[in-house]
């Protein structure tokens, strides 16, 4: 009596089988999760630092030194090779693209200033909301800790946050200043 239900157990096999790839394809689901985040935490961290760079490679290029006379920073390739100085004085080393889209930043300008500094073009929600982990004299971060986009996050120098706190910023190429009773052109601040 045994033996023949041993015999007839060929479909709990198949059935088996089937629960194992159910429970694979659970796990598999768990784990790409897991890993979709740890992939969008290094690129956010990435883009912290990229930012950064780029802002303080402005922030040297407008405090200038080095024998060369300020002058409005038109184009982010000058932070590659000074076009001021006949010396080789390098802001970058090369430069970063956005790691969020793998694409250009978007450089915030001012009409008198040049590109004052560079955000995002991503409207991704930022993963990083708390920005306590930073030292609380350190200003750098603390300003993007309402922001509900990657784009929001503007890296400005410093000595230019009171500028963008004061006033409405358009990203964008350097434009024209608008004529009264025009809206405004993208890439200037009103």
């Amino acid at each position: 009596m045994i033996f023949k239900a041993l015999k007839s157990s060929d479909g709990f096999t198949y059935i088996a089988a089937l629960l194992l790839v159910v429970v694979m394809g659970i796990l598999l689901g768990a784990a790409s999760q897991s890993w979709t985040m740890i992939m969008q935490r290094e690129r956010e961290e990435e883009l912290l630092f990229r930012g950064a760079q780029i802002k303080d490679a402005i922030d040297k290029w407008n405090k200038g030194g080095g024998g060369v006379k300020p002058m409005p920073l038109r184009d982010l390739k000058d932070l590659l090779k000074d076009p001021r100085s006949t010396s080789k004085i390098r802001y970058l080393r090369r430069l970063y693209t956005d790691p969020l889209t793998n694409k250009e930043w978007t450089p915030i300008t001012d009409q008198a200033k040049g590109i004052i500094g560079v955000q995002s073009t991503s409207e991704e929600l930022p993963l990083k909301q708390d920005f306590s982990d930073y030292p609380a004299d350190s200003t750098e971060f603390t300003m993007f800790g309402e922001k509900k986009k990657y784009s929001e996050w503007l890296f400005v120098p410093d000595d230019l946050q009171n500028l963008i706190a004061k006033l409405t910023v358009q990203t964008g190429p350097l434009a024209q200043p608008p004529t009264p009773g025009q809206l405004p052109v993208p890439g200037q601040i009103q």
